[in-house]
């Protein structure tokens, strides 16, 4: 199946932007992924550029891949980031989230891994067919039914890096379709829409290009404050398969009127 992707990091609001992004396409295997430096501790940009740049490493002689695998590649990001702390007690609390999918080209099956409160989103058909679950203190309070309880969104219980961190989530493996889409993103870019909004972005693009140029232009008109980045993926022809016009699905996207 052929694959298309691209990719966005924006600063927002902030000072410095502590989210990176990796995708490493070959023609067995494949692997994208966002990485947000938790802030508040020094050296959350060191910490995702490391975790970024360890996981990649393992992928890229482009070999044929095996989920059972991924666990001694999500060990190597985390041991890199252990191994600075070690080295320099300025960043011996640094920490990074992390969202990387993987992809096995030849038998045409998908998978994905996630610590923190990045995101995996899987489009089948125009519309989400799974998502990850942050490991965060809010998602809890939600999962429990409690909404609204002004707790701070940012209170993560797994990070790569963190003192004292729970085990990365790991999915099932999925047999990809024609037509399958992912967002693979950091919270400052999924805080910012709805389910619903990527779903009616999706269909009405032409190209993983577009998807994120229209949700990113939804974001602008909001009042985001976060780093915000994400890698949009599509296997086969989304837009065969999901692609239609209506007025209610374009109305979140156009610009306000004067």
């Amino acid at each position: 199946m052929n694959i298309n992707f691209a990719s966005t990091s924006q600063i927002g609001a902030r000072e410095s932007n502590q989210d990176r992004t990796g995708t490493l396409l070959g023609n067995a295997s494949a692997c994208f992924l966002v990485c947000d430096g938790v802030a508040g501790d020094a050296g959350g940009d060191m910490a995702a550029q490391l975790a970024r740049d360890a996981l990649l490493a393992e992928l890229h002689d482009d070999m044929p891949i095996e989920p059972g695998e991924t666990a001694k590649w999500i060990a190597v990001a985390e041991n890199a980031i252990r191994d600075m702390q070690r080295n320099n007690l300025n960043l011996k609390r640094m920490s990074t989230t992390l969202a990387a999918l993987f992809i096995d080209r030849n038998e045409q099956r998908s998978w994905w891994a996630h610590a923190g409160d990045s995101r995996v989103y899987h489009f089948r058909r125009g519309f989400i067919h799974a998502v990850t679950r942050d490991h965060s203190l809010a998602q809890q309070m939600r999962d429990a039914g409690y909404e609204n309880t002004g707790i701070n969104s940012n209170l993560l219980y797994t990070a790569l890096g963190a003192e004292g961190s729970q085990s990365v989530s790991y999915s099932d493996v999925v047999q990809l379709e024609d037509g399958d889409a992912f967002l693979v993103c950091t919270d400052g870019f999924w805080s910012s829409l709805s389910e619903q909004e990527m779903e009616q972005a999706l269909r009405m693009v032409n190209s993983p290009q577009e998807w994120l140029a229209l949700m990113q232009d939804a974001i602008d008109r909001s009042d985001k404050k976060d780093n915000l980045s994400a890698v949009a993926v599509w296997v086969g022809s989304p837009q065969e398969t999901t692609l239609f016009q209506s007025t209610a699905d374009s109305a979140r996207f156009l610009p306000p009127r004067d």
